[in-house]
């Protein structure tokens, strides 16, 4: 496996070692199949200002992102689930923006450690 920042190899390994390798290639699988849909829910929640909603689905980012070591993406989904709808909003979606921005980097990096 080749380092890279974006995920926490020590986690990852260990993840793989407790789990086993081919369960996290599986899981992994299906976590950048749902996520799509984890975005639309966020997206949504934000735009019809629904609060836990919107608070759920970045709960569920931020721990999918936990549980693979993606730390830097799982910290700005802590950031939305913690923020609040109205300090987001003022932000002008900039944040979402991030999210995505660090799950792009995040799920290629996953891509490259399951199938390595």
């Amino acid at each position: 496996m080749t380092a890279t920042p974006t995920i926490d190899l020590a986690a990852f390994r260990e993840l793989q070692e407790n789990a086993g390798v081919d369960f996290v290639k599986d899981l992994v699988g299906t976590f950048l199949e749902e996520a799509p849909a984890m975005f639309a829910d966020l997206h949504a929640a934000f735009a019809a200002g629904e609060a836990e909603r919107f608070r759920r689905a970045a709960h569920s980012l931020k721990s999918n992102g936990n549980t693979f070591g993606a730390s830097a993406f799982a910290a700005l989904a802590r950031d939305l689930e913690l923020a609040g709808l109205a300090q987001l909003k003022a932000q002008g979606g900039a944040p979402l923006a991030a999210l995505e921005a660090a799950f792009a980097t995040a799920a290629a990096a996953l891509k490259d450690l399951a199938h390595a």
